[in-house]
């Protein structure tokens, strides 16, 4: 199979996203064009998962978007501390009531023709949708619980474009954290969102049951 090394153009990215989203089409052409100079392997067509996953790896978050690799920012220390906190705790829960695993950073397949790649920054999947599952590829489909800490270089409409690939895949719950304004935002369905401030408390509803906690310790420094 022969590759070229080639730049996607504006309309060539504009057919990867529907007409009406035209924030989320401007930023995904500029995370192609960013991606593509990082040096990110490059072909004349759109790319799948298999292939996806046998680019090399040169040191650059990405994501596989409708058949385009998408670059990512880097986040923060406070991303990651925050990130680092949400996977603690949901571990030790999901570990003592045998309910699945919780992973950072897993590939999932959420599309296909064009192939979709993402990542959420911390996901859970339960114990009977692990079954069969082969952990050398993507997890084919969405995590039961998706999520997203916000990084200074979101913008909105990527946010929603990201909450709602997973729940058209079959997400049953997403979390998106704002530690700017110590917020988490909830979806079940995409556009009726429930947000929970620092005074509030989170729980993980069917997906999770039994597990809660203050809204406010997610961002605590001297918490878990």
């Amino acid at each position: 199979m022969t590759r070229a090394r080639s730049t996607p153009t504006t309309e060539a990215v504009s057919h990867a996203v529907s007409a009406p989203q035209r924030n989320r089409e401007s930023t995904l052409e500029s995370r192609v064009l960013a991606a593509y100079a990082c040096g990110m392997d490059a072909t004349d067509r759109l790319i799948d998962a298999e292939e996806y996953a046998a680019l090399p790896d040169r040191g650059h978050r990405h994501a596989l978007v409708a058949g385009y690799v998408v670059a990512e920012p880097f986040p923060v220390a406070r991303h990651d501390r925050i990130r680092g906190r949400i996977e603690r705790l949901l571990y030790a829960f999901v570990t003592r009531h045998a309910l699945g695993e919780v992973f950072a950073d897993v590939g999932y397949l959420l599309a296909e023709r064009p192939d979709t790649v993402r990542g959420p920054d911390v996901s859970f999947v339960s114990k009977t949708r692990l079954e069969g599952f082969d952990d050398r590829r993507f997890f084919r489909g969405a995590p039961d619980l998706a999520v997203e800490i916000l990084s200074p270089s979101n913008r909105p409409a990527e946010i929603h474009a990201k909450v709602a690939d997973y729940l058209a895949a079959g997400a049953r719950l997403c979390w998106v954290v704002d530690s700017d304004r110590q917020r988490v935002t909830v979806y079940r369905k995409l556009l009726f969102p429930s947000h929970f401030s620092a005074d509030d408390v989170l729980d993980g509803e069917d997906v999770l049951p039994g597990f809660s906690i203050a809204v406010a310790a997610l961002f605590d420094e001297k918490g878990a």
